[in-house]
């Protein structure tokens, strides 16, 4: 235990700005989204522009194209979190019905498998199972806030919980801290989303 914290701490002398800025701006952006607030879009776009470079220099391809998908995504969530229906915001928190948890069961199945054959066909990926399967989730947490779906938050922990030694893994020790404060974030997230729900139903 001793000898981990002590390579954390050593990894994390060697944090770049760039680094830093990345992982400051996606922890307000997850903050944001907590808050149901629409800055989680153009805040976060600035940590996923970063992450694409970082990912790619690391050889965390999948990773790298997770961000890029979230910086898309970031474009459409803006539009469809800003659009008005009577005065009001036409998308309100809800969960997700049976049929749209087998959706995102499917889509999550298919991208997991998509980008790791990807990842062993077409690049030096030295983690190729645990690259595609923390992006496959990611991807599938992005889509549901998109939508404002409760569930949202379950992919996110999963994500979160897969990054974190991912990440240390490849010596991006305050990106692997960022993940784990995403963690605690999304447990928050969570909890907060779904009392919002409980209320507007009561």
């Amino acid at each position: 235990m001793n000898s981990i914290v002590q390579q954390f701490l050593e990894e994390f002398k060697h944090t770049t700005w760039l680094e830093f800025i990345a992982v400051v701006t996606g922890i307000a952006s997850v903050v944001f989204s907590r808050m149901e607030n629409i800055l989680v879009y153009p805040v976060g776009m600035i940590n996923t522009t970063i992450f694409i470079y970082l990912y790619i220099k690391h050889g965390l391809y999948a990773d790298a194209s997770v961000n890029f998908y979230y910086t898309v995504m970031s474009v459409a969530g803006w539009i469809m979190w800003s659009r008005k229906k009577e005065g009001q915001q036409a998308l309100v928190l809800t969960r997700s019905s049976a049929k749209e948890w087998n959706y995102a069961l499917l889509f999550f199945a298919v991208a997991w498998l998509v980008l790791y054959v990807l990842l062993t066909k077409l690049t030096n990926s030295t983690v190729p199972l645990a690259d595609s399967f923390t992006s496959a989730a990611a991807f599938t947490g992005m889509w549901l806030m998109n939508k404002k779906k409760l569930e949202n938050w379950i992919w996110w922990i999963i994500t979160d919980l897969a990054s974190v030694p991912l990440n240390f893994s490849k010596h991006l020790a305050f990106t692997a801290f960022q993940y784990t404060v995403f963690l605690v974030l999304a447990v928050m997230g969570y909890i907060t989303w779904k009392k919002k729900i409980e209320n507007a139903n009561s």
